[in-house]
């Protein structure tokens, strides 16, 4: 059965703000105030909230270690699952293309590095879970994109086939993914990341979502 995987941050949800605004939480408490700013950290922010605690340290001009980021981590968690709808918003044409690609006979899932709690929870709030034929998130496996486990999960468990399947991501660690998997690859180009997801050579880039059903259906059918 022909799937298509979504990753969830910066492909198919803009969630850089809530995400900035938790690890801002973990530098107030610790009486820095805010660190980070939105849009100029956004890319950062869809990296994970180790991504943007490393940033943080680093502009404050603090050494940083692995300790910091370990003890920073759940608070920034916790802020964010207080917060985790406030300023997220889908990106255009989003919600429309997973359901045409429904109506075509396409399974969908998400497989994301957000904790599967927080990527469900979101989802949920954004009414936007039911439509998916299965989510993969941190700590649905062991390990983590790129490695390709959790998407292999996630195209068996929309009822899927890794042969017939292609990720659409936002990220070099998607593209390295889609690799390790053996899968096509699609990256989109309205993340902060931009154009320049063209230079890790996926199977196709897309500028908006109304061009994703074209793209798919030219590389798995």
């Amino acid at each position: 059965m022909r799937t298509v995987v979504f990753d969830l941050d910066g492909t198919l949800a803009d969630t850089s703000g809530d995400l900035l605004d938790a690890a801002n939480a973990v530098f107030r408490a610790a009486g820095h105030g805010d660190v980070l700013e939105h849009p100029r950290d956004a890319g950062t922010a869809l990296r994970g909230g180790r991504a943007m605690l490393t940033l943080g340290y680093e502009r404050l001009g603090l050494a940083v270690t692995q300790d910091d980021i370990d003890a920073g981590y759940p608070v920034l968690l916790q802020a964010y699952d207080a917060q985790i709808n406030d300023k997220t918003t889908l990106y255009d044409g989003a919600r429309a293309v997973v359901t045409r690609l429904k109506l075509a006979g396409y399974k969908v899932a998400i497989c994301t590095n957000k904790p599967i709690a927080l990527a469900e929870k979101l989802l949920k709030e954004m009414a936007f879970y039911d439509v998916f034929d299965a989510v993969v998130g941190a700590k649905t496996l062991p390990v983590s994109k790129p490695n390709p486990e959790p998407y292999i999960l996630a195209v068996k468990l929309a009822g899927g086939d890794v042969e017939q399947s292609v990720l659409i991501g936002d990220t070099a660690t998607d593209r390295k993914t889609s690799t390790a998997a053996d899968a096509k690859s699609i990256l989109v180009t309205f993340s902060p990341a931009g154009q320049s997801v063209k230079e890790l050579f996926p199977d196709d880039t897309i500028d908006h979502f109304d061009e994703l059903d074209a793209a798919v259906a030219k590389l798995i059918g």
